[in-house]
């Protein structure tokens, strides 16, 4: 099996416990405006003749069940990127062309070189039996990184123009064009079947093009049927199929690199469920919901999320009676006990990250063969993204843009390889702790912290009157998830000047999201 390694020897490194390190690692100067185009950082090389010599090199990996891909996939002290390691001998990894050192940079057609490593682990696992990585030899990707080359731009170079990825259509039957879909076995080519739609029927709906090609259906190729074998399943499907399909020059490419089609490189279409990750904030009273092992209808034995508590901080987070639990902190939990489930919450301290989804979600995904995990979405990201979308002045009235940009707003911040991804700073000129750099591409600019944001609470925990150094300590002590609610600075220094105190809103922010460590552990003994 895939392994990945995370430890804290002094060759490996996998996540920075202090926040302000993280940052450091990806500084490069301090921006001064007087020194204009003068200043060395700002200074811009044409390195499309360097990009040129790089080679990465795709990677096929197809393995059975109970197989090991047979690699480890590590960060390192010294060492920029993920890199490959452990490679075994004879194994699945090295016969496909897999190098000790090698840096990752695709996963199944994914760019990943700037995302945390344990997301891109999350990725490998989620992947199945087939694996596509594209690498790039260690001593080159050092040599690239030393000469400020942009490796996106490297993998954009490397890949043929018009190249889109498959899609994952689910298609419901309707009354006028029931599936609205048909197929036609390509000419002298086995397995090989174009697609025929009814104009404005289902099948276009949900997103399949005519001309496309059909790579699996209902979970299974169909590079090895018959047409009269599609068309008995065809007839088998009842009122809706899943269908995974691609453009026919798009499918020439990936045939040309002898890449496989797979659904974990889809882009989803209508598909009726996914697995949802929800952040809790744990309250006064705990986090509001019980934990059941469950015996579903199917027959299998689930953690069940039960008795969702009203106006608590699992129903402010999304959470539904009856979802079955998939995740802890990203940590699946699916073959573990129900007290080592317990466990891994308690010691995720006043905070929590869960993935869920519906027993009939789980069960859509088990007949397709495919992980619920897959296709999953991150609700308070999504919320924060859908908080932060710019609003043209044209289409929004004045007095909501003004309560938008007055009221603080909560960012759930997840620690990755390099920290949270922020810097924290003060000045006596100026009132309040606030955000004085934000990583490009790290977890606090996905959160959506931005430069010069004010901060108000860390954790529940109101910091206003705090000194700096008391508030990074606090930012140091998490782990995993960094819960901040901030404020926009125009907005708060008028709010400074106008001597509105902000102490009520935030004692009841504290009153809901805080509770002492002592009282949670002993909450949690009998409810989450």
């Amino acid at each position: 099996m895939f392994m990945c390694c995370q430890s804290y020897s002094p060759h490996v490194l996998s996540v920075f416990h202090d926040v302000m390190e993280g940052v450091k690692l990806t500084e490069k100067f301090t921006f001064n405006p007087k020194e204009g185009i003068d200043n060395p950082a700002m200074v811009f090389t044409d390195c499309t003749d360097s990009l040129s010599t790089l080679r990465p090199r795709l990677c096929v990996l197809k393995r059975e069940d109970g197989e090991a891909y047979g690699f480890n996939l590590r960060v390192e002290r010294g060492c920029h990127g993920h890199v490959i390691r452990n490679v075994v001998s004879g194994g699945i990894a090295e016969r496909n062309g897999l190098q000790d050192g090698d840096r990752l940079l695709e996963v199944n057609n994914c760019y990943i070189d700037d995302v945390p490593h344990p997301e891109v682990a999350r990725k490998i696992k989620l992947s199945g039996h087939q694996l596509c990585l594209l690498v790039l030899d260690g001593e080159e990707y050092e040599q690239a990184v030393s000469q400020g080359q942009d490796f996106q731009t490297l993998v954009r170079a490397h890949k043929e123009e018009g190249c889109k990825p498959p899609r994952l259509c689910h298609i419901t039957k309707d009354s006028a064009s029931g599936l609205g879909i048909s197929f036609t076995p390509l000419e002298g080519e086995k397995g090989r079947f174009s697609v025929s739609l009814v104009k404005g029927g289902a099948a276009e709906k949900a997103g399949v093009c005519k001309g496309d090609r059909l790579i699996w259906m209902n979970g299974a190729m169909v590079s090895h049927l018959t047409h009269s074998a599609l068309s008995r399943m065809m007839k088998k499907c009842g009122n809706a199929i899943t269908i995974l399909v691609i453009d026919s020059e798009s499918e020439k490419i990936y045939m040309q690199k002898t890449m496989p089609i797979l659904p974990a490189m889809a882009v989803p279409h209508k598909l009726p469920f996914k697995a949802r990750k929800l952040h809790l904030i744990s309250g006064p009273a705990g986090y509001g919901f019980l934990l059941r092992l469950e015996k579903t209808p199917s027959g299998n034995t689930h953690h069940v999320l039960r008795k969702v508590d009203r106006g608590s901080p699992a129903e402010r987070a999304g959470m539904k009676d009856g979802e079955i639990l998939l995740e802890v902190n990203e940590e699946s939990v699916e073959s573990l006990q129900h007290d080592k489930i317990v466990d891994k919450v308690r010691l995720s301290g006043n905070q929590v990250s869960l993935t869920t989804i519906t027993p009939s979600g789980l069960e859509f995904y088990t007949k397709l063969g495919l992980s619920p995990l897959l296709f999953c979405e991150d609700d308070a990201a999504e919320k924060e993204k859908d908080d932060n979308v710019p609003v043209s002045a044209e289409v929004q009235s004045t007095s909501k843009k003004d309560k938008d940009s007055c009221s603080p707003r909560l960012c759930t911040v997840q620690k990755g390889p390099l920290g949270f991804g922020f810097n924290l700073d003060y000045v006596p000129q100026r009132p309040g702790i606030f955000i004085s750099q934000v990583a490009s591409g790290g977890s606090a600019q996905n959160a959506g912290l931005a430069v010069g944001n004010v901060v108000l609470e860390v954790n529940g925990q109101n910091v206003e009157e705090k000194h700096l150094e008391d508030v990074i300590k606090l930012v140091e002590r998490e782990k995993g998830y960094l819960s901040l609610l901030v404020k926009d600075e125009t907005s708060y220094d008028k709010m400074k000047k106008a001597d509105t105190s902000t102490s009520d809103v935030t004692n009841r922010e504290v009153e809901t999201y805080s509770m002492s460590y002592i009282n949670m552990i002993q909450w949690l003994q009998k409810v989450f």
